[in-house]
């Protein structure tokens, strides 16, 4: 059953996908007042839709046994967005091409820590407790690497680090593939780990709500990875559809997740447990060899823009 529920989520969203690129990009009105992305509006809800009908698969509630952020405060989010303004900083004096992702990643925690705050979430302690634990996933995975240590790093994140190191890639190349590396390899275990369910039921509800505040931050991320990092990272113009596109892929992301989140738990023997870890493995590394094939990019216009424009 678990696996059904993967194979239908992933043909769901896979054809709204499909529709959304195929759909033409409407022209933006600035005199309505409203969604300066009206394809957004139009694409998005019925999707949303769609995936709150892929109901959660029932999980008993179990305890959260871990360590980090096991208060479920605030201050877990707080020492997160820390942490990563003093990774980001470093990475810019260097104009490393992990620069962008890390840009990225404070920013969506920053958004998190936000919408937590502002009763946005259903459990306020789950959310703080997902988000510090992703977050040592990434700081852990990333200090190994940095470390030359390969043993134990997902294939994912290996075709991801290594393009920043071989600075091989676009900027926006750079953030799809890290991107794919942390959501497709490490959230599946993250929610595993954290819990899918707690006192109350499914916690589903709350992983699907925040599809909607991501939606708020491509274009402003976007604008200003290319204004301090490569300048190129926004030149895919597709007019109002660029955004709407990129709503549909991550909620398929995110919805693969949740089932691969949901195998693990249910994985009644090692050698099972074993085999849904493979299937992650592969998914998401299938996807890192499909972008790193099509984003490649000479690194000296990039890298001298950083130089000038980085610091912000």
């Amino acid at each position: 059953m678990p696996r059904f529920s993967r194979v239908l989520a992933t043909a769901a969203c896979a054809v709204l996908a499909a529709t959304a690129l195929a759909l033409p990009a409407a022209p933006a009105r600035a005199d309505d007042g409203g969604d300066p992305d009206p394809l957004r509006g139009l694409l998005l809800p019925p999707i949303d839709a769609v995936v709150a009908l892929l109901a959660p698969f029932p999980i008993p509630a179990t305890p959260y046994t871990g360590e980090v952020c096991a208060s479920g405060a605030d201050a877990c989010i707080d020492d997160v967005v820390a942490r990563m303004e003093h990774r980001l900083d470093g990475l810019v004096e260097e104009c490393s091409h992990s620069a962008v992702f890390s840009l990225a990643y404070l920013r969506v925690t920053e958004n998190v820590r936000d919408a937590v705050r502002s009763g946005y979430f259903e459990d306020r302690a789950w959310l703080n407790r997902v988000d510090a634990v992703f977050a040592e996933m990434y700081f852990d995975t990333t200090s190994r690497w940095e470390a030359g240590q390969r043993t134990g790093i997902p294939r994912a994140w290996q075709i991801a680090l290594k393009a920043e190191d071989d600075r091989a890639m676009s900027g926006l190349g750079n953030f799809l593939l890290a991107m794919n590396a942390h959501i497709n390899s490490d959230f599946p275990h993250v929610l595993a780990t954290v819990g899918l369910t707690g006192p109350d039921g499914s916690h589903k509800a709350d992983h699907n709500r925040y599809n909607n505040r991501l939606d708020s931050l491509y274009a402003p991320v976007f604008a200003e990875e290319a204004a301090r990092f490569d300048p190129t990272f926004d030149d895919i113009d597709a007019g109002t559809a660029e955004e709407a596109v990129a709503g549909v892929i991550m909620r398929g992301w995110r919805e693969m997740v949740w089932r691969h989140a949901e195998a693990l738990v249910l994985a009644r023997t090692p050698a099972a447990r074993a085999l849904v870890e493979k299937e992650i493995e592969v998914y998401s590394a299938l996807q890192a060899q499909l972008i790193r094939t099509f984003f490649v990019a000479k690194p000296a216009k990039r890298d001298a823009w950083c130089a000038t424009h980085g610091a912000g």
